[in-house]
């Protein structure tokens, strides 16, 4: 039988989100649109999808050409083609479906932590060996190149990213995510790239110098990238992802095991993901939702520096999600008990890292916020946390 651990941040959100009256800033999309919506923002006057004609077969197995040929465009150069493009079931399924078709019991993995904790429980399952490449707040975690050094093995397989990351919501810079790819391609290493938080970076996307480039696009044949449409792009429901990779070989591979797990996934749906990518839509929902991400952040920073005795981070500069941690007395608070009273007195939901992204106690006194849902709702949260806080850490 395969050993997993318990997925905590999939089973905290699931005990706790749907809370009578609760403010949740733990979501991490962007607050979500109706299909309504995506045409107010593109002014588009034409048909809405899903099209009521369409006959409900199957449909294309690996996805639509119409789909796969919109996300090959969201890569520079010609290493993604359409047909390098798998459509899957979020990036949930595309992440696993890398581990489950790429990763053997005697091969080892080099994981960025803090991260999804599926990046790493899963090759673990799947009886590898995993290093955890960490994150510290004193160098802003960002990784750290020396250490990746000291982490990689004769048999190391695969180095998996997050990019921007979750939960701190910072990027990889620029340099940085050369230098990986330059050090797995000397070594003939696989890097797969959660890119689901690209490209929501807060300073935009247009003359954005500091943006880093997917690793799909530094010509390295064994990068994968994940993608999504839930996150950056506000549409969790339909669940749309995607996997890509520009060695023939991986893609083919991937294919043959999505075939255990996958036949296609909804025409409906495909059909929503390619309309919200189509050039007439995607620039003014990114645009929404940059302007939405970068106001947000503004807010939560204004209340970061207000309670600065007793929390402290490192600012997300990209995605959705903010690492804070809360402490009093030079000692962090027990996050798990903190995010669990703030709950009850004031209804406001919040991640605690220590639990949903650490082993023992590694992260203790942080918490996760989605800070990019509703204005409104991180609004009052904000208000409403601050009291807490004043009353109950003695700020």
């Amino acid at each position: 039988m395969v050993r997993f651990q318990h997925f905590e941040v999939e089973r905290w959100m699931e005990a706790y989100e749907f809370t009578p009256g609760v403010l949740n800033i733990a979501e991490t999309c962007v607050e979500s649109v109706s299909i309504d919506q995506l045409a107010q923002l593109s002014g588009d006057k034409g048909e809405l999808p899903p099209r009521t004609s369409t006959v409900l077969i199957y449909g294309a197995i690996r996805g639509s050409s119409t789909l796969r040929e919109t996300i090959s465009t969201l890569y520079e150069g010609e290493q993604i083609a359409p047909e390098n493009v798998i459509i899957t079931q979020g990036a949930i399924a595309a992440n696993f479906l890398a581990f489950y078709s790429l990763i053997e019991p005697e091969d080892h993995v080099i994981c960025v932590y803090p991260t999804y904790q599926q990046l790493y429980s899963v090759p673990e399952s799947l009886g590898a060996e995993v290093s955890l490449w960490r994150l510290k707040p004193e160098q802003g975690f960002v990784p750290d190149m020396d250490e990746l050094e000291k982490l990689a093995k004769a048999n190391t397989k695969m180095i998996v990213i997050n990019n921007p990351n979750n939960p701190t919501g910072v990027p990889i810079p620029r340099d940085v995510v050369y230098k990986i790819v330059d050090f797995a391609k000397a070594r003939g290493i696989m890097i797969l790239s959660d890119e689901v938080y690209r490209p929501l970076f807060h300073d935009g996307l247009e003359d954005n110098a500091d943006m880093p480039p997917s690793v799909a696009d530094l010509g390295y044949d064994k990068a994968i990238v994940t993608g999504s449409l839930s996150k950056a792009y506000s549409l969790g429901g339909i669940r749309v992802g995607w996997i890509a990779s520009g060695d023939k070989a991986i893609v083919e591979r991937l294919v043959e095991a999505r075939h255990y797990v996958t036949i296609s996934v909804s025409q409906l749906d495909d059909q929503v993901a390619s309309y919200a990518l189509s050039p007439a839509v995607r620039g003014a929902l990114m645009k929404r939702n940059i302007q939405q991400a970068k106001h947000n952040a503004d807010m939560l920073k204004a209340f970061v520096e207000a309670h600065s005795s007793v929390c402290s981070w490192v600012a997300p500069t990209a995605g959705t999600t903010a690492f804070i941690q809360f402490h009093v007395g030079g000692k962090p608070v027990d996050d798990v008990a903190f995010c669990r009273d703030v709950l009850d007195k004031t209804k406001v939901l919040l991640v605690p890292g220590s639990r949903c992204f650490g082993h023992d106690q590694d992260f203790a006194g942080y918490v996760r916020v989605g800070f990019v849902g509703s204005t409104a709702v991180l609004e009052e949260a904000l208000q409403k946390l601050g009291v807490y806080v004043r009353q109950h850490l003695g700020q």
